[in-house]
């Protein structure tokens, strides 16, 4: 018999809090949201001060993957867990305080880079981090609860609008006018998400998966425009849409 939920968060909460270096720990995703489903994993982050020894999350016994610092390739997703506790589903990732801390600081001055990562299809932000510190739940420790910063806003909505709008024109130039379909379709769909963040960032909302992306930010009438017209057109409409979203905040994206 699974235990009760708030026992559960209390469990995990007390063994990953006394992991070596650990300061705080945090609920993220759906479950910090409000937004999960019955069946969704639990998503904890583990800030550590110093140097994590993933070993010593092994060393809990829950079954499941651990990976080794820099195991999720490096950069902001630096490694973490997949395991089952008490037959539930829980991610755990790494986040060095100290790494944590140099990307709110830059994010305070409209700094950042943008990682490519498997399976999101613009990428992830640097400030993502930042972004977790100021919706996940904390349950463990302090941390910082950031808001969005003025100076990120302006940066960020131009950099992403600039990316989504060179996506844009090497699908009109490199597929729509060959009439490759499938390209032209995969790179409207990688500018979308690019200009919801566009959307967002002008907004001043945080971002932390893709999961939501395109429909936060209004921009769900895009699936009008990919279905059943040729690539060319597609392009065309796709990017009057977008670069009217982006313009209006989103307001002006509905169809």
């Amino acid at each position: 018999m699974q235990p009760h939920d708030d026992d559960f968060l209390h469990l995990v909460t007390d063994r990953l809090a006394g992991l070596p270096t650990v300061d705080a720990v945090a609920l993220g995703g759906s479950r910090a949201g409000g937004t999960h489903r019955p069946d969704s994993d639990w998503d904890f982050a583990i800030y550590y001060r110093g140097q994590f020894a993933p070993d010593s999350l092994r060393a809990l016994g829950w079954p499941g993957e651990v990976s080794e610092l820099g195991g999720w390739g490096g950069g902001v997703f630096n490694g973490g867990g997949w395991l089952e506790v008490d037959g539930r589903r829980v991610d755990v990732h790494y986040r060095d305080l100290d790494d944590v801390e140099h990307h709110l600081a830059e994010a305070q001055e409209g700094r950042f880079h943008i990682e490519r990562l498997l399976v999101h299809l613009a990428g992830i932000p640097s400030y993502i981090v930042v972004a977790e510190l100021a919706g996940n739940r904390v349950l463990h420790g302090t941390l910082p609860r950031p808001d969005y910063p003025e100076k990120l806003k302006e940066a960020a909505r131009g950099r992403w609008w600039s990316e989504a709008e060179l996506t844009l024109g090497y699908a009109r130039s490199a597929y729509a006018e060959r009439g490759l379909l499938t390209e032209t379709v995969g790179a409207v769909g990688t500018a979308t998400c690019m200009a919801a963040h566009a959307v967002l960032a002008g907004r001043g909302e945080w971002v932390t998966n893709e999961k939501r992306l395109v429909d936060r930010a209004g921009l769900r009438g895009i699936d009008g425009v990919l279905s059943g017209r040729e690539p060319l057109a597609m392009v065309e409409q796709a990017t009057a849409l977008l670069q009217s979203a982006v313009a209006s905040g989103g307001e002006g994206a509905r169809m």
